[in-house]
């Protein structure tokens, strides 16, 4: 017979009330979710924070204890501001990346462009120069 005990009521071996604040946040199917809030946060303190916080922004706010004590049992030092630093610096990293990506595309446009000016330039040159020859550097055409 499968149980209706939440995590929480489930992890202290006591009866399920209908009205347990635990429940809808803890379901049975997942008991490591609360041993890992419960490890850092103890159950009184979820309690009181879930007392605190409205019924609609209750469940967004068991997921972040979950995530910061996850965090926390991750790395005890800096939990989820170590996470945060982690991902500022790669964020950075990305972004100096693309600048010099950006600057080193700049560089081959500017420089194609540069080629294809003097190109059309050199081209035009070639065209549009006056030819200064006189009736004798003419080639010769033998009269058939």
């Amino acid at each position: 017979m499968p149980s209706s005990r939440c995590a929480v009521c489930k992890h202290f071996r006591r009866k399920c009330q209908s009205d347990c604040i635990f429940s809808p946040y803890f379901p049975p199917t997942d008991p490591q979710r609360f041993a890992c809030v419960h490890e850092i946060y103890g159950t009184a303190n979820i309690s009181k924070i879930l007392q605190q916080v409205p019924v609609d922004r209750r469940a967004h706010t068991v997921e972040s204890l979950y995530f910061e004590a996850q965090c926390r049992k991750n790395d005890p030092v800096y939990g989820s501001v170590g996470v945060l630093s982690s991902l500022q610096q790669e964020i950075f990293k990305v972004q100096t990346e693309l600048a010099k990506t950006q600057a080193g595309v700049a560089f081959y446009r500017s420089s194609m462009e540069e080629q294809q000016k003097h190109q059309q330039q050199h081209h035009f040159c070639a065209v549009a120069a006056p030819v200064d020859l006189s009736f004798e550097q003419l080639p010769y055409l033998p009269s058939s």
